[in-house]
């Protein structure tokens, strides 16, 4: 199977599946199935897939405002605008009314990451002509800027809320494709990037733990500092990749996607000593919570497998607290993947196991 960036491309659709769980859903199959050569591809079949779906639910449109000239009045007369047409001896009037329509944020945003894709020579032709039978219903829809989506503003309801994946999929889309050069124009990135991937290695391990596992509770939570004085002003927020709770037993999981798992110097390898040193914080603060009751809190890094010959694979203990330090190899069958993150509970909570998984 072909790799990308020494991942399984069908890992990396597995992955997308405990992050958005739609994709566990009817309709998905034939793309589950398929062995992709490269990301844009499997990128493409989803969206050309996903898209289709909505197509047969039909297109969300909401109620814009529209400022029009017209012979006759509809919805409210624009004083101003009317003025000025009477004053040019023209026999109009300017109306504003709401009129429903699919050329909003979303179906632009689908339209906007279609068309890359399109111009995309990765891309096969055989999704391109899929996206671009697709795009014939979009005729009413305009591309936007990618650069002027402000992706942390955008809301979902009831009624576009079956966008909420596809959405996600395009911010995916355009934020690892798309570099901006000094003069504006926009040229085709290597896809994904490390920061892109390392979100959805964190969103991968949370939902997985969260599905798979009901014999822990899988959340990421925030972490209060543990105050002397209870001032905290300015204090930076700790947030949780994956925290683990049973009981008074709690592990908290940093997940890590770089390119280099350890740092060098001199020859001397050594674990990123940033990533220690939150681990530690966080362990600490949480343990603190507990007080004077019978509890653990373990830390653990767990990044995701290189090719580098030295992988961490070790067990600290520091001031009563277990720090142990993983790796989690992607460029393995999904059932492998699984046995690992398993093992990653069973050791922490007992001989209970995860439920199996495909």
């Amino acid at each position: 199977m072909i790799k990308d960036k020494s991942i399984l491309i069908k890992n990396i659709y597995c992955m997308l599946s405990y992050a958005f769980t739609t994709l566990n859903q009817g309709g998905y199959e034939s793309v589950s199935t398929k062995d992709f050569d490269n990301l844009h591809n499997l990128f493409a079949a989803i969206l050309a897939k996903g898209i289709g779906w909505q197509l047969k639910q039909g297109l969300y449109r909401e109620y814009l405002n529209r400022t029009e000239t017209m012979p006759v009045v509809r919805g409210k007369i624009d004083m101003p605008g009317t003025i000025q047409n009477r004053l040019a001896r023209k026999r109009v009037v300017t109306c504003q009314y709401d009129e429903l329509s699919e050329n909003n944020l979303l179906n632009q945003i689908l339209k906007t990451t279609v068309m890359l894709l399109l111009r995309h020579a990765r891309v096969s032709e055989e999704y391109k002509t899929d996206l671009k039978k697709e795009m014939l219903f979009f005729s009413n829809v305009d591309t936007i800027d990618p650069a002027s989506i402000r992706w942390s503003s955008i809301r979902f309801q009831r009624n576009n809320n079956t966008y909420r994946m596809l959405i996600s999929l395009c911010q995916l889309v355009l934020e690892g494709m798309l570099m901006t050069t000094d003069s504006g124009e926009h040229w085709l990135a290597s896809f994904m990037d490390e920061q892109r991937m390392s979100r959805l290695y964190e969103k991968f391990i949370l939902e997985y733990y969260a599905k798979e596992c009901p014999q822990v509770k899988a959340t990421a939570s925030q972490i209060p500092w543990a105050l002397d004085d209870g001032i905290g002003t300015l204090l930076p927020v700790m947030q949780s990749d994956i925290m683990l709770t049973q009981g008074n037993r709690v592990l908290i999981i940093d997940a890590k996607y770089y390119a280099h798992t350890m740092q060098t110097q001199y020859d001397v390898h050594t674990l990123h000593s940033n990533n220690l040193y939150q681990i530690f914080t966080y362990v600490k603060n949480k343990d603190t919570e507990f007080g004077d009751r019978p509890h653990e809190v373990s830390g653990m890094l767990l990044y995701a497998r290189t090719d580098e010959l030295i992988q961490p694979d070790n067990t600290y203990h520091m001031s009563g607290n277990k720090i142990s330090v993983r790796t989690l190899d992607l460029n393995r069958e999904f059932s492998d993947i699984a046995t690992q993150l398993n093992a990653i509970v069973d050791e922490h909570f007992g001989e209970e196991t995860a439920q199996d998984v495909g």
